[in-house]
């Protein structure tokens, strides 16, 4: 997700603020849902014809959320001693497994609910 030199920084960061007291599931993950919310709002009550043109004008914004959520993540893993890397590559093929292309193919079912 993102370099581990990054990571270091983000860790730094948040060392240098005593602020590891405050981090643990429940605070980060809380975190993480409320920073997605924000992400959210841009597009809550756009019309999809909207949704490029608010991409293009609140992109900034927009980051800024996107990297919330990324820091968020990083150190809930960092915290838990879970790999993302290989965490993802994990459910990628549970994923493969769940929705094979041929049934999954232009659908957006759930795979519980694929013919």
């Amino acid at each position: 997700m993102i370099s581990k030199e990054l990571l270091q920084k983000l860790l730094e960061f948040r060392r240098e603020r005593d602020w590891e007291q405050f981090h643990n599931l429940r605070t980060l993950s809380t975190s993480i849902v409320l920073e997605a919310a924000e992400l959210a709002e841009f597009s809550q009550w756009a019309r999809d014809d909207e949704l490029s043109g608010i991409v293009r004008e609140r992109k900034q914004e927009i980051e800024q959320e996107i990297a919330d959520i990324a820091i968020l993540l990083s150190m809930l893993a960092h915290d838990l001693g879970v790999d993302i890397e290989q965490a993802v590559a994990r459910k990628l093929e549970i994923n493969r497994q769940r929705y094979p292309a041929d049934k999954a193919r232009g659908t957006a079912k759930k795979y519980d609910r694929l013919d």
